[in-house]
């Protein structure tokens, strides 16, 4: 098979990589992709992900067999409706479905409908409305833009002078049309984690649980990012804490989708945190998570291709992983992130590595890599244990000059406790 994988991320290329460590498959093109990946034998196309009509084009010219889109954006933009209106296999939410992560309000309502169990929340179009709801319930609350910003979204405040501060941003265009509506809901205490399943036509496929690192500094403080590292599986949460997940949140929010007129087809990514009441849904994300891709899929042991090619197929698959192990990956940021920071800075070569590298804000000068975002790269490693893992992942980062750039020291530290 020929496929196409369409994004430029770190998640792009562990997706694309494993597609193409499958012996069904000869070539993957990823579009536009970032001169990292062309180490692992990755084909970059240099169409941007929102030209669905290049897109279509090229997959038409190179009878590409079908499609993965990786980002959120080009989802929500609806570049699955129009690759299949052109009669091509892709997968990944139509527009109407992607909307349960393009928009926050629509997930709610969606969730209050089928009686999936959330946080309370109310959504405010107006600033003075929306101070007056903050007074009233008073504080923790989590803030969030309604529509996409790039993982940066959400503001958890620690007082309520903080937090009409950030509503007075939010609503004030901080994240242009993003950010014209702002959901404020309660803060759930508890332990996050990220539960993926592949869907369509009703199947679901649960992936393992992996747990994200969003804050920028150790202990999980300073300003949420698009996450900072992440592992799996995650053994403080507890298999019935999974299951209770999959039964009364994944199975029914896509019959839900359906009994609204939706049919889901792609990745459904749960952001839940257990409760003492049982696993509550923080958000939801029309695609897979970055990093968690990168460790969920070095984790897994089935062929992705064939995984996805019977998927689309309707035929029964099974999902097997190195239990084994754990995986967990550190990503290397620009110095400054998520904030104002330098770009160009030169990266090492990180191509004799022992460890699992992914590549995401890269761009190639004289043939070297430099920085060209604020999340570079992942190392993903991995041990009996999340101690053993750890220890792979910081021995081989501590060998590299890393001075200007940013990583945790502790990813994996809850899993210890």
């Amino acid at each position: 098979m020929k496929l196409l994988v369409i994004g430029s991320g770190g998640r792009e290329h562990a997706i694309s990589k494993k597609l193409l460590a499958s012996p069904l498959v000869s070539d993957v093109y990823c579009a536009p992709g970032n001169p990292g990946m062309s180490h692992d034998g990755i084909q970059l196309v240099g169409i941007e992900q929102r030209d669905h009509s290049g897109l279509i084009d090229f997959a038409m010219t190179q009878q590409i067999d079908w499609t993965f889109v990786g980002p959120e954006q080009p989802l929500v933009a609806g570049i699955v409706d129009d690759f299949e209106k052109a009669g091509l296999r892709v997968f990944g939410p139509n527009k109407a479905c992607a909307q349960i992560e393009g928009s926050k309000e629509f997930a709610k309502e969606l969730m209050v409908r089928h009686k999936i169990p959330t946080g309370d929340y109310q959504v405010f179009d107006q600033l003075a409305e929306a101070v007056a709801y903050v007074e009233m319930k008073g504080m923790p609350l989590v803030l969030k833009a309604d529509g996409l910003a790039e993982g940066k979204g959400v503001i958890i405040p620690e007082t309520e002078e903080e937090a009409i501060l950030a509503l007075g941003e939010l609503l004030g265009g901080r994240f242009g049309d993003s950010s014209k509506r702002v959901v404020i809901e309660e803060f759930i205490v508890g332990e996050e984690f990220s539960l993926l399943a592949f869907v369509h036509q009703g199947r679901i496929y649960p992936l393992e649980i992996a747990q994200d690192h969003k804050r920028v500094f150790e202990g999980d403080t300073g300003l949420n990012t698009g996450g900072m590292g992440a592992y799996c599986p995650v053994p403080q949460i507890a298999a019935e804490m999974i299951e209770t997940a999959i039964e009364k949140i994944l199975r029914p929010t896509i019959a839900g989708l359906k009994a609204d007129g939706y049919d889901y087809t792609g990745v459904l990514y749960a952001g839940l945190i257990a409760t003492q009441d049982g696993p509550k849904v923080i958000e939801f994300n029309a695609r897979m998570g970055d990093p968690e891709t990168q460790v969920l899929l070095e984790h897994m042991t089935s062929d992705l291709a064939e995984v996805i090619t019977g998927i689309l197929g309707n035929q029964e698959v099974t999902i097997t992983w190195d239990n084994a192990h754990v995986h967990l990956g550190v990503m290397v940021a620009a110095k400054g992130y998520p904030e104002s920071y330098s770009k160009g800075v030169a990266l090492p070569d990180l191509r004799e590595s022992r460890q699992a590298v992914y590549y995401s804000g890269v761009d190639q000068v004289d043939g070297k890599l430099v920085s060209a975002g604020g999340r570079v790269f992942i190392m993903v490693g991995k041990g009996r244990t999340i101690s053993e893992a750890q220890t792979a992942i910081y021995q081989a980062l501590n060998q590299l000059n890393l001075d200007e750039f940013h990583y945790r020291k502790d990813i994996g530290f809850k899993g210890l406790k």
